[in-house]
């Protein structure tokens, strides 16, 4: 029966789906229609199962747990389950089940662990999610599997479909470590501790947590406590120990041994990175393992050169008779373990399947440890659990180290876990995600707690305490969701109280200026997770900065002198925004007063005055009352001072100039509308003043001045007539407006306006105002221009019911229709218009058509046609005929054409607008109205038009402002509000302005002012700005506070802000920590501020500041050093003081450890001085007295003693870690005095680890804490040159003999006397640091089985062979071994398996070989005392010494084609590559279940074969025809990069298996090509080094192979311009601390390699001038030297610096060379190049001519411009100039750049002595640049070069002739004038080149009479032909085509 179909469907996405098909299954399967048999075949069955459980919806999940168990009672069904990863799967599925499902559950393990005998052991998967772990199969399985076995994946099939939680898993950037097996004392000693951290002695838990801290977790690989987390859970329980509510003493224990944990995972974490350590040698279990080989496997694990077996025994080691124990491939180990030494034979490695674990693994269940072991995102995540819970302490110690311990744990999250987590359903990520969300919620919860704490009064050390504890544990919460959570993820997983406490962290004004980074973070946070929450964020910050610019401007305003005028307004502006917060009126006053100064002047900016106008519109309207009354207080009082009676005496010009801001349509219109009618008094009255100080001010203004007033006044006449009064002092005014009487002041307004204003008074609610009206008219309507002929006749009864002319009841409707559409025909309009204009049509019709055309009218697009035709002159023809000509006859249709025209006007402004202006026809239009009403007609027509006429100032709202109106919508007519509720109109006009058009709307802001940490900004805000800066702030809060403010009151901080304030400010906050330190009165008092700046600094490293920003940079400003030096130059007296001192020790190493800066010589200097200029040295006797007491009191009895020794092991080791400090410090300093300093002190501190080392020499006495602490600071000490040079107690060399000694008898200890190779990791750290000390003596070399120590004792020999006594010495000692020093060395550096690290030493000692001596033959041989190398034949008898040696030594072991095959391998990736891992290759199965499995497999030792079919040993014998048969084929290429690459980054995925690689590759020996460690650039550089000794030693036979095995070529290709401005770049902007420090290295490493190769390819171009540079390989070399040549050196350090200058030098050099040797195939590509580069290469030679102190760089720059402008003018001069690459540099020799050079050489030239050699480079450098560019010729002319030499040249005629008068030795005359010819001769062949060609120098030449110079200096010319020559030379050139030069010549000559 066919199941895949049905059983890929239990996989579907849907939930209906995936239960009918269980369901059919379970049905099939109980009916008998299927058996269990058939199904266990289907592994996709298991998948399904298993995967179940990961969908969102979990059903029937009994019964799937019922059809697994049935399924693992199976045989194959329980292997398949296996294979799937079903046991670790049902591990963490296991506690989310019910009580009765586990029991399945159970029941299904019991049948999984039932395993077959013959089953291969495999451990089971390590990572949390299900895997497929595919077993091999053995023959026996083949057998007994039956017809139906499927077969086994092999490496090269294709992967199996894995269940999606294991495929899709991307959570894990790294899982598990390798797994290590562990031997039984390893076994035991970890067992023992855990059970001392579970007991109830606590002082047997701190005593064993010390041990943790000090030794094991020093010796142990990190990762054994994630394999094995039985004593990291006893720590973590540790952590919530508390007693009495407070934390226990453990508790510090705990956090000290995770934090010591978490490094030292880093440290792992970064050796497994780094490719230099990469290496293929492995013992059967692992490389790290403390499982050594037995006695008879390590007989076999020997090199692949070997010698018969001898029985002398070694030297012993420090008097030790015996025999080492064998198995390190030296002279008389044999392969067995009785020691026989019977036969040459050697044994062939066994192969990894057939070796067996040692016995001593027997009695570990790995498959049960492997697990419980823990990964590293899961230990991360249950420490930051376990952690945070501290932080709500009251103790700030506790707070300091937990935050230390976050720090690191923080790096060890973003190393495992991926952003990935947030997304994924597996188990794995389902778990991490609901603690991960759980600490993000006790992270918000803690941060609103501590801020909650900060905002209310309390005592200083508690405000102080919560202060810092928010700031840190904030600066941890915002670098965790960086490492882990994706902004755009944050909306939805931040808990609520997270999201609250980033509220308030973007609220904190002190945290975003203290760490800005971390505030912008915690801003796009907020941004993503609460819109509401950022809107507000956003207003404070824009309030904020309202604020601060009020503050500014106020400064700004008050400062005398010159003022930017524009930025003023800005700020002013901002500064309104603020004012319902700040509320700080006298700002209203300063606007003011700004307004009114620059509207003074009449050539004033245009723009200055209208932004200022907005800005005194605006506050003329502000919303606030307060703000407006006191804009309109401040106006009136500058107009009295202005206009005031007071300035009768004053000349009016300079007085009221200051009132032209006012003199305005706009601010009057603000003015009269608003301010006249405001509802508060003070407003009201202040606008009524306002206005009668101005329109009484004619008398006090100038005619300037009034006219201004008038002009403005006219357009506001309208709205100020609304107020017309006669009781009233202003309306009275505004009456008067409209008098014509002269002395009233008639030339202030038109006769045209004054009628105007009289009519519209007709409109006044005011009966005594009409009549006055009337009174106005009268002149206008008696005159004679209007009186003639007129009607009607203006008698008494007219005169009487004009005043009410207009006064009418009803209200006309004046809305027009706007329909696009009419449904008027046009040719009926038009005949209704004929009829009205027709004279012989009868009155009744034209007044039908007239009263027919008004209805039409009503439709706005009917305008447009009446308009065409004439109507509106028609309408004024009628009006005016019946009034003036006296028609009567037309009176009947005066009416309906009053109605026609107020439509037109009312529709058609531009028609409004000039009609408004006719004088006459307001006359008439006034007249035509009497004559209606007494003709008993309907006058609101007429009174209608009037008004529109009248009002058609103030009739559009767009008048006002500078924005034109585009709603179309809008009325064409209308009037503000307040005009229509001052007059009595005859219609409802529609109004605008309500409000002020300059009025600016308020948002609400009351809700700020409630929420209190945004009210808390915005007072901090306000007292740091009004203050000038934080500074000035502190500055003030530090002294006498008044009473009185100078602002608000709600703005004054309180006392708990302002300690906030100096809290949160790192140079207020260090500052009071110091000065804590004089004025302490307990030790308490010294901690607590110790404990502060140790937090600043934590939390500096934390938020990763920038150096400049540092608490480190401020602390060296502030006297921080007098105030702890005295508790150093005291010893302590008590337990107290100890403690203390511990924590000051602790804090000076935190400060050396901080990012350097400029003064760190002086801080280094001070404390040098304290440790040395004391008598008793009390820091160095401290720590000697503490190894003392620690021996003295071995087990301490009393409390007190125990309390005692305690501290000191405490101090002890923050006095080493402190001393180690500095010696590393002290190496990044060049300051003199502390160099001499730094020699002193560690002379004498090693004087103190030698004692301290002989204490712990009794073997009663071997306390490991204090051997490995006292080892760790030797090796430092040891590292400093001239160490030992600085004492007077004891001379260098028996120093040096001392320390050789002790070191050796702890090698003695540790290394011999436990078997070679420690069966266990206790000693290693011991071990380590004791060969690191023996490498820094240079003594002798050791080997150990680690990379660290194998390349630490190459390194040794390195040192020693560096001297030719050592190569003597290292010679002599390797004599017993097989094959001698040469074989042994080459050997060690052509092991593929061999890590870079280890094989680079190697190439450092034959480096160093060969500088030695050696003969060339067998004659020289006889007289040279090196006879090395040395080969002998054993059965010619032929012998070979010197370099006939060597060359068959290379030959024989192939040396270039392995070189070959190395470049090939080269690893080319970062050294911190990334963890995350590239998909896997098609032909390769990621099935291993641990992180690093890859790199095992791929390097594993399958077939160490090499030199297995040879008998020729070096120094021995060589066997005839051998060295045809030796080492088989390499393998292929492809496949070795390939298996580098896959090393490198396969590691860190989460979904591999940890199986031993000894237990799998068996079956697939034969398959898998040989494994290689990784090439790295450094390996490759010393590759070069060596290399380029093999040219000069054997030049044509290395030569030679180079070309045959193109590695030259290789070398080349391997630069990588790309990566290495890559790296710069990072340096200059690192994303992570961690990048600074990754990039660096790779940075270093690239320049070195590329130094090295430019070297190499030097010398290989020195001996061939066609070497490959005419090749295709060298184009992409010369591009990406050409882009090194360009690289910035702006913001790194000296290091990186000084490191890309040499690189540059030996690119120049390099460049140089070639072109020299071959021009014709190197320079034009060099020329293309330089030409596409040219800009940054100039910047690049602008830096390495201005270093003229840097000789190398220096002469190497000019060498090749040397070397480039020669070849570019002789390519011109041979006529090759059409080439694209030519034509590239000539565009650059033929403009500004070539200029640029020449500035730059002529500099240098005059800088440069006449002695110094470079002097005559420089010149050399220009006259190639003269001969190749006339643009440099220009520049040198222009410069005064020309005139330079010619007085330069007279002064060396003048000291000639001196010289010639001189007496004395004629030895030193001679030698004199040599010189002054010299030099004369550069100046001559200067100006020669300079001069050719160009006639403008040639002009200059004549000028400064260079013919007659010349000319005086032939005598002397005579004496040397070299000088004539050039002189001769010179004159040709100057006289070419140049008749001036030859007039010149010509007349010296006459």
């Amino acid at each position: 029966m066919e199941l895949s179909s049905l059983i890929k469907k239990m996989g579907h996405p849907l939930l209906e789906i995936r239960v009918r098909a269980l369901k059919n299954v379970r049905s099939k399967l109980d009916h008998g229609l299927i058996g269990v048999p058939d199904v266990v075949q289907e592994k996709m069955l298991f998948v399904y199962l298993l995967e179940w459980f990961n969908f969102p919806e979990v059903p029937m999940q009994e019964e799937v747990l019922d059809m697994i168990n049935t399924l693992s009672k199976h045989p194959t069904g329980a292997q398949m389950l296996r294979e799937v990863g079903a046991v670790e799967f049902l591990t963490q599925l296991s506690p989310n089940l019910d009580l009765r499902l586990r029991t399945i559950v159970d029941g299904i393990f019991d049948q999984l662990f039932h395993l077959p005998g013959d089953l291969p052991s495999c451990p089971p998967t390590t990572s949390y999610e299900l895997h497929f772990v595919p077993l091999l199969q053995t023959e026996e399985e083949q057998l007994t599997r039956g017809y139906f076995v499927r077969s086994k994946l092999k490496q090269a099939d294709a992967p199996i479909p894995r269940v999606s939680c294991s495929t899709s898993i991307q959570c894990l950037k790294f899982s598990v470590f390798p797994w290590l097996s562990l031997n039984t004392t390893d076994r035991h000693i970890l067992s023992s501790n855990e059970s001392s951290l579970r007991s109830n002695n606590p002082n047997l838990v701190q005593s064993t947590c010390e041990l943790l801290h000090d030794v094991i977790m020093q010796d142990f690989p990190a990762e054994i406590f994630l394999q094995r987390p039985n004593t990291v859970q006893s720590l973590l329980s540790l952590l919530s120990l508390n007693v009495d509510d407070d934390v226990s003493f453990l508790t510090f224990q705990a956090l000290a041994c995770l934090q010591q944990l978490c490094r030292n995972l880093r440290s792992r974490l970064r050796f497994y990175r780094y490719p230099s350590f990469c290496s293929a040698k492995q013992d059967p279990v692992s490389q790290n393992s403390s499982v050594s080989y037995p006695q008879d496997i390590r007989g076999t694990q020997r090199s692949g050169i070997s010698s018969p077996e001898e029985s002398s025994p070694r030297p012993s080691v420090v008097g030790r008779s015996g025999q080492r124990l064998r198995g390190d491939g030296q002279d008389g180990d044999a392969a067995s373990s009785s020691g026989s030494s019977s036969s040459n034979q050697r044994k062939a490695p066994p192969r990894p399947a057939q070796q067996s674990l040692p016995s001593e693994m027997d009695a570990e269940d790995s498959l049960e440890l492997q697990l419980q072991q823990w990964s590293l995102a899961r230990f991360a995540v249950a420490v930051v659990e376990h952690a945070l819970p501290l932080t709500r302490t009251e103790s700030l110690k506790v707070f300091q180290r937990v935050l230390e311990l976050l720090a690191e744990v923080q790096g060890l999250l973003g190393d495992s876990i991926a952003p990935e987590v947030w997304d994924e359903h597996s188990l794995t990520a389902t778990e991490l995600r609901e603690k991960l969300q759980i600490c993000l919620e006790t992270l918000g919860d803690i941060i609103c707690h501590h801020h909650g704490m900060t905002s209310s009064e309390q005592l200083k050390s508690s405000l102080i305490h919560h202060r810092m504890v928010f700031s840190g544990t904030a600066i941890f919460t915002i670098r965790l969701l960086q490492t882990l959570l994706p902004v755009e993820k944050a909306a939805e997983i931040l808990p609520e109280s997270t999201v609250a406490a980033i509220f308030l962290l973007c609220l904190d004004p002190s945290f975003s200026v203290v760490y800005p980074i971390i505030h912008e973070s915690a801003v796009a946070y907020l941004e993503q997770t609460c819109s509401e929450r950022y809107s507000l964020y956003r207003r404070v910050s824009r309030l904020s900065h309202c604020m601060e610019a009020t503050c500014s401007f106020l400064k700004d305003a008050q400062t005398k002198g010159d003022k930017n005028w524009h930025e003023l307004l800005e700020l002013a502006k901002e500064g309104i925004e603020a004012f319902p917060y700040h509320q700080h009126l006298p700002m209203v006053k300063e606007c003011v007063q700004i307004c009114s100064y620059l509207w003074k002047f009449a050539q004033a900016s245009p723009i200055l005055q209208s932004e200022s106008q907005k800005l005194f519109l605006k506050l003329l309207s502000h919303p606030l009352a307060p703000v407006k009354a006191e804009t309109y207080s401040s106006t009136l009082s500058i107009l009295k001072e202005c206009l005031g009676v007071q300035n009768v005496a004053s000349p009016a010009t300079s007085i009221c100039s200051g009132v032209h801001f006012l003199l305005h349509s706009r601010v009057l219109y603000e003015i009269s509308v608003f301010g006249l009618q405001d509802q508060a008094r003070e407003v009201s009255a202040a606008a009524k003043d306002i206005l009668l100080y101005l329109l009484k001010g004619r008398l006090m203004m100038m005619d300037g001045s009034w006219s201004r007033f008038n002009e403005a006044l006219y357009p506001v006449i309208p709205i100020l007539q609304g107020y017309a009064d006669t009781d009233d002092a202003l309306g009275n005014c505004i009456v008067l407006l409209s008098k014509t009487s002269a002395e009233e002041g008639e030339e202030g307004c038109s006769q045209t306006a004054r009628l105007r204003a009289a009519l519209r008074l007709l409109f006044s609610k005011h009966h005594t105002v009409r009549k006055m009206a009337v009174q106005h008219l009268l002149p206008h309507i008696t005159s004679l221009e209007c009186a003639s002929n007129s009607r009607p006749t203006l008698d008494s009864s007219k005169l009487s019911c004009l005043p009410n002319l207009y006064v009418i009841n009803k209200s006309v409707d004046i809305k027009l229709s706007n329909s696009d559409k009419s449904y008027v025909k046009v040719e009926s309009v038009n005949k209704l218009y004929n009829i009205l204009t027709s004279e012989t049509v009868d009155m009744v019709l034209r007044r039908s058509a007239a009263e027919q055309l008004a209805i039409v009218l009503q439709e706005s697009s009917m305008h447009s046609v009446l308009k065409a035709l004439g109507l509106s002159e028609k309408l004024r023809s009628f009006i005016t005929e019946c009034v003036n000509s006296n028609v009567v006859s037309l009176d009947c249709l005066l009416e309906p054409s009053m109605c026609m025209l107020r439509k037109l006007v009312f529709a058609d402004p531009s028609l409004r607008h000039s009609l408004a202006q006719q004088r006459l026809l307001l006359i008439t239009l006034l007249k035509g109205s009497l004559l209606i009403k007494e003709n008993k007609g309907d006058v609101s027509e007429a009174a209608v038009l009037m008004c529109i006429l009248l009002f058609d100032e103030i009739g559009r709202m767009d008048s006002w402002t500078d924005e034109a109106t585009s709603d179309t919508g809008l009325s064409p007519f209308s009037l503000p509000a307040v005009i229509i509720r001052r007059y009595n109109f005859p219609f409802q006009a529609p109004s605008h302005h309500a409000v002020s058009p300059y009025c600016s709307v308020l948002p609400p802001y009351m809700d700020l002012l409630k929420l209190k940490p945004a009210w808390e900004v915005l007072q901090v805000t306000w007292n740091t700005a009004w203050h000038s800066g934080i500074d000035g702030l502190l500055e003030h809060l530090k002294g006498f506070r008044s009473v009185s403010q100078e602002f608000h009151s709600d703005l004054v901080l309180s006392d708990s802000q302002a300690l906030v304030l100096r809290i949160s400010y790192l140079h207020s906050g260090l500052e009071d920590c110091i000065l804590t330190f004089p004025d302490a009165s307990s030790h308490s008092c010294v901690t607590f501020a110790i404990t502060r700046m140790h937090l600043y600094f934590l939390t500096d490293r934390l938020a990763l500041k920038s150096t400049a920003q540092s608490s480190k940079n401020i602390l060296q400003t502030l006297n921080w050093q007098s105030a702890v030096e005295r508790f150093l130059v005291v010893g302590p007296a008590c337990c107290e003081d100890e403690r203390l001192l511990v924590d000051i020790v602790s804090f000076l190493n935190t400060f050396f450890k901080q990012s350097q800066s400029e003064l760190d010589h002086q801080d280094l200097k001070w404390l040098l001085e304290i440790l040395l200029n004391q008598e008793s040295h009390t820091l160095l006797n401290l720590l000697l007295s503490g190894d003392l007491q620690n021996h003295i009191h071995i087990e301490p009895q009393e409390e007190v003693d125990k309390l005692q020794a305690h501290l000191s092991h405490r101090l002890q080791r923050e006095l080493t870690g402190l001393f180690n400090t500095l010696l590393f410090r002290v190496t990044h300093t060049s300051e003199r005095l502390c160099e001499s300093l730094s020699g002193a002190f560690a002379s004498k501190l090693s004087l103190c680890l030698l004692e301290s080392l002989r204490l712990s020499d009794a073997p009663c006495f071997y306390g490991l804490p204090s051997l490995e602490r006292t080892l760790r600071t030797m090796a430092h000490v040891t590292a400093r040159p001239g160490w030992s040079k600085h004492t007077s107690d004891m001379e260098p060399n028996a120093l040096c003999f001392k320390y050789l000694s002790g070191l050796l008898e702890v090698i003695s200890s540790f290394y011999v006397d436990l078997g070679g190779k420690s069966m266990s990791f206790m000693g290693k750290g011991v071990i380590k640091n004791a060969v690191i000390c023996l490498l820094h003596l240079s003594h002798e070399m050791m080997k150990e089985n680690t990379n660290e120590v194998r390349s630490a004792s190459l390194a040794v020999g390195a040192a020693l062979s560096s001297l030719e006594t050592g190569c003597v010495a290292l010679s002599t000692s390797c004599q017993n071994i097989s094959g001698g020093l040469w074989a042994t060395v080459l050997n060690i550096l052509l092991e593929k398996q061999e890590c870079s690290m280890v094989r680079r030493e190697a190439a450092f000692i034959l480096q160093n070989l060969l500088v030695m001596p050696m003969p060339a033959n067998a004659e020289e041989a006889k007289e040279c005392a090196w006879q090395s190398p040395c080969v002998h034949d054993e059965d010619s008898g032929l012998c070979l010494v010197g370099l006939p040696a060597l060359q068959a030594l290379l030959y024989h072991c192939q040396f270039f084609e392995s070189v070959g095959q190395m470049v090939k391998c080269c690893y080319t990736g970062r050294h911190a590559f990334t963890l995350s891992p590239p998909p896997p290759a098609a032909n390769v199965t990621p099935e291993l279940n641990d992180s690093l499995k890859n790199w095992r497999e791929m390097f594993a030792p399958l077939n160490k074969t090499q030199g297995s079919g040879s008998t020729i040993t070096y120094s021995t014998l060589v066997s005839s025809g051998s060295s045809s048969r030796t080492h088989s084929p390499v393998s292929g290429v492809p496949a070795i990069q390939e298996a580098d690459v896959n090393r490198l980054t396969a590691q860190g995925q989460s979904d591999l298996d940890s199986s031993d690689s000894a237990f799998t590759l068996g079956s697939n020996a034969g398959t898998t090509p040989e494994a290689k460690a990784v090439v790295t650039h450094r390996l490759l550089m010393a590759v070069c080094s060596l290399l380029e000794n093999l040219l000069s030693v054997l030049p044509d036979f290395t030569f030679s192979a180079l070309k045959q095995n193109q590695i030259l070529q290789g070398l080349a290709s391997l630069v990588d311009a790309a990566a290495i401005s890559q790296c710069v770049c990072e340096l200059k902007n690192p994303r992570l601390a961690a990048d600074i420090e990754d990039a660096k290295s790779q940075l270093l490493s690239s320049l070195y390699y590329v130094q090295s190769l430019c070297k190499l390819l030097q010398s290989a171009a020195i001996h061939s001038a066609d070497l490959l540079f005419h090749q295709d390989p060298f184009n992409p070399l010369l591009n990406n030297l050409i882009c090194i040549l360009t690289l910035a050196l702006e913001d790194l350090d000296a290091q990186a610096q000084g490191v890309i200058l040499n690189t540059w030098a030996d690119v120049l050099m390099l460049l140089a060379t070639l072109l020299r040797r071959n021009q014709a195939a190197v320079g034009p590509s060099v020329a293309g190049a330089l030409g596409k580069h040219w800009q940054p290469f100039s910047e690049t030679l602008r830096v390495c001519l201005g270093r003229s102190s840097e000789a190398s760089l220096f002469t190497s720059t000019l060498n090749f411009l040397c070397v480039l402008f020669s070849e570019e003018a002789k390519r011109r001069s041979g006529g090759h100039v059409d080439d694209q690459n030519g034509s590239l540099m000539t565009a650059v020799l033929s403009s500004e750049p070539a200029e640029v050079i020449c500035e730059l050489l002529l500099e240098q030239y005059e800088k440069i002595s006449v002695q110094d050699p470079r002097k005559k480079l420089v010149a050399k450098a220009l006259m190639s640049l003269f001969a190749c560019s006339p643009n440099a010729q220009s520049y040198a002319c222009k410069a005064g070069m020309i005139d330079t030499c010619v007085e330069r040249i007279k002064n060396i005629y003048a000291e000639l002739h001196l010289e010639s008068l001189k007496m004395g030795k004629s030895g030193q005359r001679r030698k004199q004038v040599e010189n002054s010819m010299r030099e004369l001769k550069m100046i001559l062949e200067m100006l020669r080149n300079c001069l050719y060609q160009h006639n403008e120098c040639k002009a200059v030449a004549t000028d400064v009479h260079l013919a007659a110079v010349l000319w005086a200096l032939w005598p002397w010319l005579l004496l040397d032909d070299l000088t004539m020559t050039a002189a001769l030379e010179l004159l040709c050139i100057y006289t070419a085509n140049c008749t001036t030069g030859q007039s010149s010549l010509s007349q010296r000559n006459d």
